[in-house]
C-alpha cells in the first residue's frame, strides 16, 4: 500500500555550498550593499517626500564636505574598529563577549579618575602613564570576571557580559553624582592631564587603533596564542587533546579583549570628550559586533566594514537634516537594511537552500511504476 501523506516532509533543506571564488563573493556582497542603500534611499524619499536620488549626494556630503567632517569620520571609524578588534579574539574563540560597552566604560572611568584627581597636581606625563595603566587594568578586570565564571563554572558568557554592562553604567552614574561639578550633575570637561595632541586632535586615536589593528593581524596570522584561540574556537576537545590549556586560553583571550576596550575608553575620555557620561561608549560595543560579523571575523576586512558603517552613520546625519527627518531612528532603519542584506548575502554565499517539490500525484505514479517493475522482475526470477 502506498502512503500518500507528505505532511511530514520538509519544504526545503539547507546544505553547504562548494567554495566559490573570492571575486564572486565580493561581487555578491557589493550587490547586497548597493541594494540595501537603494532601499534606504527609497525609504527616506517616501517618508520625507524628497527625491531619493539626493540621498546619495547628501550621504557623501555628510563625510566629505569639510575637512572637519572627514577627520571626525576617520576618528569615529578608528574607535569603532578598535572595539571590533577588541571583540575579535573572544569571537574567534566562540566566547560571545557582549560586554564591550561595559569594558569601555570601565577604562573611561579609570581615565577620568586620574584626570580629575591627579591632573594639575603631577606632571601630565605621569598622569598619562597612570591613565594608560589603570584603563587597561580596569578593562582587563571587567572582562576577566565573566571569563573566570565561564572557564571554571561554565556560566553563560552572553548573559554575564551583558549584565556587566549595566553594572558599569551604574558605577559611572554613581561617580558622576558623587563628584559632579556644583549644580550641574555633570563633570565639566577637564583641561589638565589630557592625552597629548599629535598633529591634530584626531590623529592620536587613529594612530593607536592602527597599531592595535596591526597587532591583531600579526597575532592571528603568526602568533602561537592566536593559533590556540582558533583551535579552542573550533573544538575545545581537540584543543585539550593536543595539549592546549583551554581555561588559560579563555582567561588570556578575554584579558586581551578587555585591555583593548580599556584603551578605547581612555582615548574617548583623555583625547576626545575630556569628561564622562553613562553613554560615553556610544553603544560601540554592540555596533562593533556587526562590524566583526559583516567581515566574517577577518581583521583586514573589518577595516572596510568599519569604514562603511561609519560612512553611512555620519552621512545619514546630513540626509536627515536635508530631508527634514528629525527622528534618529531613520539612521538605524537604513543601517538595518544594510545589516540584513549583507548577512543574508553571507549566508547564501556559504549555504544553498534547496526547495523540495511536492507533487503527490507524480510521486505516487513513480512509486507504483517502481513497484510494478519489481513484481515483474521478481516473477521472472521465479
Amino acid at each position: 500500500m502506498i502512503n500518500k501523506k507528505t505532511s511530514g516532509e520538509p519544504l526545503f533543506h539547507v546544505s553547504k555550498r562548494q567554495e566559490i571564488t573570492r571575486l564572486k563573493a565580493t561581487l555578491y556582497t557589493l550587490a547586497a550593499v548597493a541594494l540595501s542603500l537603494i532601499l534606504g534611499a527609497l525609504f527616506c524619499g517616501i517618508v520625507s517626500g524628497n527625491n531619493p536620488v539626493f540621498f546619495f549626494t547628501y550621504l557623501i556630503e555628510g563625510v566629505f564636505k569639510t575637512p572637519r567632517r572627514f577627520w571626525t569620520a576617520l576618528r569615529d571609524m578608528a574607535l569603532l574598529l578598535g572595539v571590533a578588534m577588541a571583540l575579535l579574539p573572544a569571537f574567534k574563540m566562540k566566547f560571545w563577549n557582549l560586554g564591550g560597552n561595559g569594558q569601555i566604560l570601565m577604562g573611561a572611568l579609570a581615565t577620568i579618575i586620574c584626570m580629575k584627581f591627579l591632573g594639575g597636581k603631577i606632571s601630565d606625563g605621569w598622569v598619562n602613564l597612570l591613565m594608560i595603566v589603570t584603563s587597561i587594568a580596569a578593562g582587563i578586570i571587567w572582562a576577566l570576571i565573566p571569563a573566570i565564571f565561564k572557564a571554571f563554572f561554565k556560566t553563560n558568557e552572553s548573559l554575564f557580559t551583558l549584565m556587566m554592562n549595566y553594572i558599569a553604567v551604574g558605577l559611572v552614574s554613581f561617580f558622576i553624582t558623587k563628584y559632579s561639578d556644583s549644580g550641574s550633575n555633570t563633570i565639566l570637561p577637564i583641561t589638565k592631564g589630557n592625552l597629548p595632541v599629535i598633529g591634530n586632535e584626531y590623529l592620536l586615536t587613529i594612530i593607536v587603533v592602527a597599531l592595535i589593528t596591526a597587532f591583531m593581524i600579526i597575532y592571528f596570522k603568526f602568533g602561537k596564542h592566536g593559533y590556540e584561540v582558533s583551535v579552542v574556537g573550533e573544538s575545545e576537545n581537540t584543543a585539550r587533546y593536543i595539549g592546549i590549556n583551554v581555561k588559560k586560553v579563555v582567561l588570556r583571550t578575554m584579558a586581551l579583549s578587555g585591555a583593548v576596550c580599556g584603551i578605547i575608553g581612555m582615548l574617548i575620555i583623555g583625547s576626545i570628550d575630556k569628561t564622562i557620561t553613562t553613554s560615553s561608549a556610544n553603544n560601540m560595543g554592540f555596533t562593533a559586533i556587526m562590524v566583526a560579523w559583516l567581515a566574517n571575523l577577518n581583521p583586514v576586512t573589518m577595516i572596510i566594514a568599519a569604514l562603511f558603517i561609519t560612512f553611512v552613520d555620519k552621512g545619514m546625519s546630513t540626509v536627515r537634516m536635508k530631508f527634514g527627518l528629525t527622528n534618529i531612528a531613520t539612521t538605524n532603519i537604513v543601517l538595518g537594511f544594510i545589516y540584513f542584506f549583507v548577512i543574508a548575502c553571507q549566508f547564501l554565499i556559504t549555504y544553498k537552500v534547496i526547495f523540495i517539490k511536492k507533487n503527490g500525484k507524480d510521486k505516487s505514479k513513480k512509486k507504483i511504476k517502481v513497484a510494478e517493475n519489481t513484481e515483474i522482475n521478481g516473477g521472472e526470477g521465479k
